[in-house]
């Protein structure tokens, strides 16, 4: 998922990492050698609430696997962005110099992975990242940076397509706020409607404002049957909240940065009901007696979330180069090229750009508080 212009200390990191190889980092002793993996992301910020579930699935996979006494085990380095770039930029000067990873899973927003990708393939670091969504990321030539989810061109018109079908709009609004991830997607959203020959009207906001009160008004004198918002739960339960304040009534969707409780927890419960989400995840039902979901419930005592599953194979991949015998950076790399293997998520494969082959979009609704997955957006159908 995404987002963020590149800061100035993006440079001064830059030059930090300069010359710190990844490579073939280990510890311990006797015969077994410890190689640190990367986890980078928002564990701590306001949107934690959709990184922490990949986090947990990527220690959910390294600690299954150092639980079979490999000859190599895998340590887990958490490196808390907060979701800002400029935070990013300054972690991975540590992680690479100081902590000499090997790869990393993440980093889990689009606008941290546009500020530390450059860094990353200069050290030929390998990543995966469980979230990051932005199409752009893909287009930079990078060969190192993978991730496992569908992108923005893959999300927003599945979202878009599935609300022209399901009703049918006569106008729609599409908003944003000012973060790399939330104008891709805002962007994706308006495209598609265009190209539907639906009417679409687009305004923005900063992404650190409480009052949304100029965006509120120009979509009520609008009157849009849709409104689709490209961010995160953040700021999306408080948009939510102030346009049902405002008495705005029409259908409210957003996508993969909003699935999470306090989207509706930040709106309220009656401001949220039938709010629609679209992700390129599709998350299993507690009750479905899924591996996965008895593995993660057991470790974690909670039910996996958004992203969980995507965190767990993320972390799979670069598990499977090591046991292939790939204990360096660059060797762990090219191995990446060859993986084709049934994950939790999905079969996970990349594309020669780093790009999962599977690019599926599932739909969320609101129901009486609780989020619920209503299927792919090919097959889904609204609740009301």
């Amino acid at each position: 998922m995404r987002f963020g212009r590149v800061f100035a200390v993006a440079a001064a990191a830059s030059l930090a990492l300069a010359g710190c190889a990844g490579g073939s980092s280990s510890s311990g002793s006797g015969d077994s050698s410890t190689l640190k993996i990367g986890f980078m992301g928002d564990l701590t910020g306001e949107n934690s609430g959709i990184v922490i579930p990949p986090r947990n699935g990527a220690k959910l996979a390294i600690d299954e696997y150092n639980k079979t006494n490999p000859a190599t085990k895998l340590e887990l380095k958490e490196y808390d962005s907060q979701g800002k770039p400029e935070q990013a930029t300054s972690l991975i000067a540590t992680a690479v110099g100081q902590d000499k990873i090997t790869a990393l899973i993440g980093p889990a927003f689009s606008g941290e992975s546009k500020a530390i990708g450059g860094q990353l393939e200069q050290n030929k670091i390998p990543s995966v990242s469980p979230s990051a969504t932005n199409p752009g990321l893909a287009s930079n030539g990078w060969k190192y940076w993978h991730r496992v989810v569908a992108n923005d061109n893959d999300q927003g018109p599945a979202i878009a397509n599935f609300l022209v079908t399901a009703k049918s709009p006569k106008k729609a609004y599409v908003l944003s706020d000012d973060q790399e991830y939330s104008v891709g997607l805002a962007d994706a959203f308006e495209k598609t409607f265009k190209e539907k020959n639906v009417p679409t009207e687009r305004d923005k906001f900063a992404k650190d404002a409480s009052d949304y009160s100029s965006t509120v008004q120009k979509v009520k004198a609008a009157n849009p049957d849709v409104i689709v918002f490209g961010g995160y739960y953040a700021q999306g339960g408080r948009l939510l909240k102030q346009l049902r304040d405002s008495q705005v009534t029409a259908t409210f969707a957003t996508g993969d940065g909003s699935l999470d409780a306090q989207l509706v927890s930040g709106a309220g419960a009656a401001a949220a009901e039938k709010a629609v989400i679209g992700c390129p995840c599709n998350i299993k039902d507690a009750g479905s007696g899924d591996e996965f979901v008895t593995k993660y419930k057991a470790a974690f005592n909670v039910d996996p979330a958004i992203y969980a599953t995507e965190g767990y194979d993320a972390a799979t991949a670069i598990i499977n180069a090591v046991k292939a015998g790939n204990t360096t950076s660059e060797k762990i790399n090219e191995f990446l090229k060859t993986i084709d293997f049934k994950g939790a998520s999905k079969q996970i494969k990349f594309k020669e750009n780093g790009e999962p082959q599977t690019n599926a979009i599932y739909v969320y609704q609101v129901t009486g508080g609780v989020i619920k997955n209503l299927g792919a957006s090919t097959e889904a159908k609204l609740n009301g």
